[in-house]
């Protein structure tokens, strides 16, 4: 009762200050909760968000994670999503100097050189046989042929290695395997020898020769020509000739630059030939052929 007069002499503002404190206390005491929906979400795993780049009419059977729009697959299947955000190109390009080494191509200089390691290696893991010795066991006389059999290996290789090295380093170029300074010098040759062709146009017979042909020229490191031999002829053995000659003539055509001395003692490249009705020599250089 004595509450209620206490009520009776609030005022209407302290009134409805206090019905509307009950009120959101009993509205936020309760909470909607879909008994299938709050068992899906405990059997499932938690959503990740994340950004794809693409968007799908068809919605996903399967939800696995929330992002801006709605896409059903994609991605690769087999990998699953990326766990980085960072893009697998990038990935790749990330490692240190040692890695990059590791997955460098083995050049066949490199390969030599860590085979002749390996029989040194072994060679010097094994004793060097006593002459005076001679009661040997068996265990020990195995030993002495093995090395002794290693020893033989080690010097025909480095005997095969001595004569690699003496021979001149060759270098066959192609399109796709010039770099810059090699191909500002065959640029060079090849306006050379247009202009040798242009000048001194094949005839026969007081008529000019026309057709194409396919060479291949190696050069030696003072810009001499040392070979140049048809690989595609013309079908006129007289053209195929007279092209030879104008390389031949063309040359020498400089020594090699220190840079390209690093790499090569010599130079070969399969070039085109086009003996033209305009009476010009055009050259295209062609995809290096194995030698």
């Amino acid at each position: 009762m004595k509450v209620l007069e206490r009520l009776r002499h609030l005022s209407p503002l302290s009134i409805a200050l206090l019905l509307s404190a009950v009120v959101h206390a009993v509205v936020l005491s309760i909470r909607f909760v879909s008994p299938e929906t709050f068992q899906r979400v405990l059997n499932t795993q938690p959503l990740e968000i994340i950004l794809v780049n693409a968007q799908s009419e068809e919605r996903p059977q399967e939800v696995k994670a929330v992002a801006q729009v709605a896409l059903a697959g994609g991605g690769d299947a087999d990998r699953g999503r990326a766990t980085s955000p960072t893009p697998y190109s990038a990935l790749t390009r990330m490692g240190s100097d040692t890695e990059e080494a590791e997955q460098r191509q083995e050049t066949p200089r490199e390969r030599q050189n860590r085979l002749l390691a390996q029989l040194r290696q072994q060679v010097a893991q094994l004793p060097v046989p006593d002459p005076r010795r001679t009661d040997l066991s068996p265990e020990a006389i195995a030993q002495q042929e093995r090395r002794l059999l290693l020893v033989k290996q080690l010097a025909e290789m480095e005997r095969l290695v001595k004569l690699e090295n003496e021979r001149p380093k060759k270098r066959y170029i192609s399109p796709a395997t010039q770099d810059a300074v090699t191909a500002l010098y065959l640029d060079k040759v090849r306006r050379a020898i247009e202009d040798v062709g242009t000048r001194n146009f094949p005839t026969q017979n007081g008529q000019k020769l026309y057709g194409r042909l396919v060479l291949t020229v190696l050069i030696n490191h003072d810009g001499s020509v040392l070979q140049a031999d048809v690989d595609v002829s013309s079908g006129n053995l007289a053209l195929d000739r007279r092209a030879e000659a104008i390389v031949y003539k063309a040359g020498p055509f400089g020594s090699f630059s220190p840079d390209i001395r690093r790499t090569a003692d010599q130079i070969g490249f399969t070039s085109t030939f086009e003996f033209k009705r305009d009476a010009t020599l055009a050259t295209q250089m062609q995809q290096a052929r194995d030698r």
